[in-house]
Formats: structure tokens, C-alpha cells, sequence
């Protein structure tokens, strides 16, 4: 009696050949495994599956590729043009000496609030504060002098109208009165200019407000040119900012605009108050200028974001600036048709720096732009997957 022994079948042979020599080798190798009844429902099965995934392959390989678009539907567009601008009090004084000298006493120092005339520092000024005494003392000694010649002048006077004084006794009299009048007037003024350039070495603040900075230590040996104290006025801000001049054409005072403090999302509503008729040489900006519509405490040197409104449309298009082809040129964009397929459309849009391109003509409601046109080809045969419309452009 011998044992039975299963020997595994070889592999068959790799397929070679044009495809349906390839198909018909299945074929055959299928048949003969559908002849083995036990075999039948594994080889039915496998079948079945390689359908499908071959079927869903299929599909998957020859159906049209999926692309964003995004619906135009018009709306209102505001034309906007974003600035960042610098907080400064209403009122910004530099605070200098008329006198060059040494600082020995400083008074105030950052923050300090201060009242007009207020005395910020003081600067040494020893001879002209002599200058002052001498001269208080030449007014002193003219007015004594004026008081002996009106006393004199009395008494010749009386002499004279009882007939023991000659008219030329009067005469000289009278003369030596006004030179002491002219003597006094000469030494009061003398007295006032030195007291007055003494005072100039007091500094003074020349306006009520709060002292923003102080660069300067006690002892400093300052010029006329050195900033003692920066004072700007408490009743109010304004923000000022540098728009190129090909924009600062368009703008108005009176322009509305929204504003937030860099890196915060409180937005407070400004104004334009000011827009300078003239152009920096040196940056090719106008200045600009523009207040709180409400009072706001906000420090001066604060960078604020500021986005002026220059006009609003109520019926307005706009697209993202990486849907159109050839933007500097000849403007276009791929629009998807009823039909699936993609087209080329020329547009015309507005020469303004936004975010998104606002589109003058070319569009209209329902139309299927692209947003990738790089990712296809006009008349492609293409899915869409619709994205959100863009009906407010930032600029």
C-alpha cells in the first residue's frame, strides 16, 4: 500500500504577447479552472472582484478631473486702499534753549503732565544773571537821580515865579529833569532785556500737555539746536501716514476709513482730515492725515492699520488675483461652460492695488471662474467643486 503524496502545481508561465493574446491566455486558463467543480465558486469570485476593481479603476482613470471655482455673483464691492499710520498727539512740540549752557536742574521727566509756562529746567546762566543786578542797580541810581532833578527843578520853579531865578535858571533846570526821565527810561529798558534773556534760561513749557520724552541729564552742556523735552498736547490724537502719489491722487479729506491698532482686531472708524498738496522727494508719498471720528486714547508712536474707502459699488465683481492669466497685459480667465468644459474669457479690470481684482467688464452673474488655471487647459473637460464667492476685495 503507498501513501499519497500532493505535489503543489508549478506556477504557470508569465504572459507575453499583444493584449488579446494576453486576454485570450485568461481566457483559457479560466475555462480550465471553471472545469474543476471545486474551484469554481474561488475562480468565480476572484473574477468578479477583478471586475469590479478593474471597473473602478477604469472610472476612476477616465473620468474628467475635479477643479475649484468660484460662482461670480455680484455685490457690494468696496475699492479700498490699506495704509499704516503713526499716532501723534494734535499738538507735537520740541522743546529747545534759546541760550546755549549746562542743564543743572531738570524738573520733569517722561509722562509728567505739565500746565502752560510750567518751568521744565533750568540752565546755568550766572552772568547774565550779574548783568540783571548791575542793571537794577543803574535803574536805581536813575531814579535817584531823576528824583534830585525834579526836586530841583521844583525849586528853581518857585524862584523863578517870585522873581529870584532868571528864566535861564529854569531853563537848565527843566533840561537836567527830562535828562534824568530819558537817564531812568534808558535803564529800566536795559534792566528789562537782561531780565528777560535771564528768564529765557528758565525753560518753560510753551503749551499744556504731557512730556512724551526727555533726552537730556542734569549737567548736559546743550546748544540751541538740542531737544530739552517733547511735549504733546492731552485733547486729542491723529494718525499719519505716507500714501504714493499715484493713489494720494484720489484721496479727499472728509474720506471715510476703518482702523485697528497693529495686531488687534478692535476696529475704530477714522477720517481723513488732511491730505498734503505736497510730494516728498524723497519717498514719492504724500502725507496724509486723519482723526478719530470718536475720541480715542491711544499712545502717540502706535502703528495703526488704516483702510481708506475710496468708493463702493453696489454691483460689484471681484475675483482672486491668482484666477486671471496675464494680469499686467491682456487680462483673462478660464470660465467653466454649461457644458463642462473650459473657455477663455478676456477681461478688463480696475488699476488698483486690492487684494482681490475687481473686475470692470468681461463677467456676469453665474459665471464659473477657475482658480487655478495653471492646474488645466482651455477646453479641458473638467468637475467642478464650487468655493465661496468673494464679494469684498481688501486691499
Amino acid at each position: 500500500m503507498t501513501d499519497d503524496v500532493s505535489v503543489a502545481a508549478p506556477p504557470p508561465p508569465p504572459l507575453k504577447g499583444s493584449v488579446r493574446q494576453i486576454a485570450d491566455a485568461l481566457r483559457r486558463r479560466a475555462e480550465a479552472l471553471l472545469s474543476d467543480p471545486k474551484r469554481r465558486p474561488v475562480v468565480l469570485s476572484a473574477l468578479l472582484a477583478g471586475v469590479l476593481l478593474f471597473s473602478g479603476l477604469g472610472w476612476r482613470l477616465l473620468r474628467p478631473p475635479e477643479i475649484a471655482v468660484v460662482e461670480i455673483q455680484p455685490g457690494p464691492v468696496e475699492i479700498v486702499l490699506s495704509v499704516v499710520a503713526r499716532v501723534r498727539p494734535d499738538n507735537l512740540v520740541d522743546v529747545r534753549s534759546p541760550n546755549p549752557g549746562q542743564v543743572i536742574r531738570l524738573l520733569h521727566d517722561d509722562g509728567d503732565v505739565v500746565a502752560a509756562g510750567a518751568p521744565l529746567a533750568i540752565v546755568r546762566s550766572t552772568v547774565e544773571q550779574a548783568q540783571t543786578d548791575a542793571n537794577s542797580a543803574r535803574e536805581r541810581a536813575a531814579r535817584a537821580e531823576l528824583d534830585r532833578a525834579q526836586l530841583a527843578f521844583n525849586r528853581t520853579r518857585t524862584l523863578a515865579d517870585r522873581g529870584f531865578a532868571s528864566a535861564a535858571a529854569l531853563d537848565e533846570a527843566r533840561a537836567t529833569l527830562r535828562s534824568a526821565q530819558a537817564g531812568l527810561a534808558a535803564a529800566s529798558a536795559d534792566r528789562r532785556a537782561t531780565a528777560a534773556q535771564t528768564r529765557e534760561f528758565t525753560i518753560r513749557a510753551p503749551m499744556a500737555g504731557i512730556v512724551l520724552v526727555r533726552p537730556i541729564d542734569n549737567g548736559q552742556v546743550i546748544s540751541p539746536e538740542t531737544t530739552l523735552f517733547q511735549l504733546g498736547s492731552r485733547n486729542g490724537v491723529e494718525l499719519q501716514a505716507d500714501v504714493d502719489e499715484a493713489y494720494a491722487d484720489v484721496l479727499r479729506a472728509g474720506m471715510e476709513a476703518r482702523a485697528a491698532l497693529s495686531g488687534s482686531d478692535e476696529i475704530f472708524a477714522v477720517r481723513i482730515t488732511e491730505v498734503s498738496p505736497r510730494v516728498d522727494p524723497a519717498t514719492g508719498g504724500r502725507l496724509i492725515k486723519l482723526a478719530p471720528v470718536e475720541a480715542a486714547n491711544i499712545p502717540p508712536g502706535r502703528s495703526v492699520d488704516v483702510t481708506i474707502i475710496v468708493d463702493r459699488r453696489e454691483a460689484g465683481i471681484a475675483v482672486p488675483r491668482q484666477a486671471i492669466i496675464d494680469a499686467s497685459t491682456e487680462p483673462k480667465v478660464y470660465v467653466v461652460n454649461a457644458n463642462g468644459r473650459i473657455i477663455v474669457r478676456a477681461i478688463e479690470t480696475a488699476d488698483w492695488p486690492s487684494l482681490n481684482a475687481i473686475v470692470e467688464s468681461g463677467l456676469a452673474s453665474g459665471d464659473r471662474i477657475v482658480l487655478a488655471p495653471a492646474d488645466t487647459r482651455p477646453g479641458a473637460q473638467v468637475r467642478i467643486r464650487v468655493q465661496p464667492s468673494v464679494s469684498t476685495p481688501g486691499s
